[in-house]
């Protein structure tokens, strides 16, 4: 039949058309079959995509027309794909108007079993990238068939960007499942305590965090949290997330101890489809579920120094690209890191690098232990004690004033988390009931309670100690009976410890007969 340009134009509509009709593979596939069909008369047409990364071939939807054993797998390797090998290395067409020429490869042996005598392919190009091929097959060789491989060249243009805006979209609804999924996960796994009605505190030492805090929310600046295990870390940088201008986008928590190197690329790039054995799918990291949100980088101190430069890397260009993956991807998150670790001091000990130090540590924010605002102690058993009654409909018990009074006393090594922990097993095993001063000794006694906390590091046992030295000296530092000379150090090494440690001379005060020094 006579292929004027009419009957080119109309070809051409009619795929146009179906590019913007068609919302999944299959679909558009079968619609570009019955377009193409209606001007070249073939008996079997694929489309096949290209994975240069994996060197392998896959169909965008299944062939149409004559069924060839051997070229049904889904995936296979390109080498077992001789003509679209051939294709994709030289980006040009190859027309075949006699398969018997080349029946020394196995695919070719296929297609002469399957009764089709002549093929030609396409290579489908776009932006000067091999996306793929496209084939088509005959029983029996068309009259003009040097002018068909002609028209058809011209038609796989078209083509080409029909496949690759359907790849895109594809590509488009497969990110956004994993973000709604992995959002659903991270707001499900998300406690109540980190809700805004349950983050409470009555202490000017915590009144003077949150109000730096509220002026660090407003800002995009990196920020360094520190304090002691069980402090609340996490929880204000979730507050930090809540009350900024990223609040509508996801926050994102990488547990850095958690990082083997094994995993530190896949989990924090995210890898593509058959990048490594188990890949079975593509896998979205967390710096691209950050995008336009907030990053935690949880314990960051703890992160072993060669991947330090790898995280510094993509911190400073915010560009990475995903493991088996060439194309970069660009981000925008906020990064907010949390320690209980002296990271200035990992620096001097060559355990931290000194340029991620002053990359995360555009501002700070210590957290202080629960020792240290013993007056948020009766609220946040109050609160606490609300919050996990009506968690789990058991009656509360009641605290005595001499049970707070025990409680206040303590030295809550594992802080807020140790206390958190308490309540829990007073609810399960006094629901209802009323808690002495004594009772509560049993529990806070060592081999209770305090059982799974983990015991105080040297820093921690330190500032401790030149706190209640300070506290019997009502925070003189020089003289005789001074603090220096009680804990036989100078006093400018005293002072330089005491900076180190964030202790405010200001809030020292004498221990009362409540507070023991012993």
């Amino acid at each position: 039949m006579s292929r004027d340009t009419a009957s080119r134009y109309r070809l051409l509509l009619e795929i146009n058309n179906a590019i913007v009709k068609h919302t999944d593979r299959k679909t558009l596939f079968q619609a570009l079959a019955t377009e193409i069909r209606k001007i070249v008369p073939y008996d079997r047409i694929s489309i096949n995509i290209y994975d240069p990364h994996t060197k392998s071939l896959s169909y965008f939807s299944i062939a149409e027309g004559v069924s060839a054993q051997g070229l049904e797998d889904e995936n296979r390797p390109l080498a077992k794909g001789a003509i679209a090998q051939e294709v994709i290395r030289s980006r040009r067409p190859l027309i075949i108007p006699d398969l018997n020429q080349r029946s020394y490869w196995a695919s070719v042996r296929s297609l002469l079993q399957a009764g089709l005598t002549a093929s030609m392919a396409f290579p489908l190009i776009t932006r000067g990238r091999v996306l793929g091929t496209i084939h088509l097959s005959f029983i029996e060789k068309p009259a003009d068939f040097a002018e068909l491989g002609g028209f058809l060249a011209e038609l796989a243009d078209v083509v080409a960007v029909a496949v690759e805006n359907m790849l895109a979209h594809t590509r488009l609804q497969e990110l956004n499942k994993n973000l709604a999924q992995q959002k659903h996960y991270l707001l499900e796994e998300t406690e109540d305590s980190y809700g805004p009605d349950s983050f409470f505190y009555a202490s000017p030492k915590m009144a003077e965090v949150m109000r730096q805090a509220a002026l660090m929310a407003a800002s995009d600046a990196s920020v360094l949290i520190t304090g002691e295990t069980g402090t609340g870390k996490e929880v204000v940088a979730r507050h930090l997330h809540r009350e900024s201008p990223r609040r509508e986008a996801l926050f994102v928590k990488v547990n850095c101890p958690a990082l083997s190197a094994g995993l530190f690329e896949s989990e924090l790039f995210g890898h593509t489809k058959g990048a490594f054995t188990g890949a079975e799918r593509q896998r979205v990291g967390r710096f691209e579920m950050a995008q336009g949100g907030s990053l935690l980088l949880d314990e960051i101190g703890e992160l072993p120094l060669h991947l330090q430069a790898k995280l510094l890397h993509v911190l400073q260009d915010k560009r990475f690209e995903r493991v088996g993956d060439s194309r970069t991807i660009e981000v925008n998150f906020r990064v907010i890191a949390a320690t209980n670790r002296d990271l200035e001091d990992a620096v001097l000990q060559k355990q931290f690098r000194s340029d991620l130090f002053y990359r995360l540590n555009t501002v700070s924010l210590r957290l202080p232990p629960l020792r240290e605002r013993r007056e948020d102690i009766p609220l946040l058993i109050r609160r606490l004690t609300e919050l996990q009654a009506g968690r789990t409909h058991r009656e509360p018990p009641f605290y005595s004033p001499q049970a707070v009074e025990q409680l206040q006393q303590h030295s809550w090594p594992g802080n807020v988390r140790e206390l958190k922990n308490l309540v829990k097993r007073l609810l399960i095993l006094r629901p209802g009931k009323t808690i002495s001063g004594a009772e509560i000794q049993k529990f806070l006694e060592p081999g209770q309670s305090l059982a799974s906390v983990p015991p105080m590091t040297l820093a921690e046992v330190e500032r401790q100690h030149i706190e209640r030295v300070l506290a019997q000296t009502g925070g003189v530092l020089s003289g005789e009976n001074g603090a220096a000379a009680l804990l036989g150090v100078p006093r400018t090494t005293l002072q330089y410890r005491i900076k180190k440690h964030g202790i405010n001379l200001t809030e020292i005060k004498r221990p009362t007969a409540a507070e023991p020094l012993n």
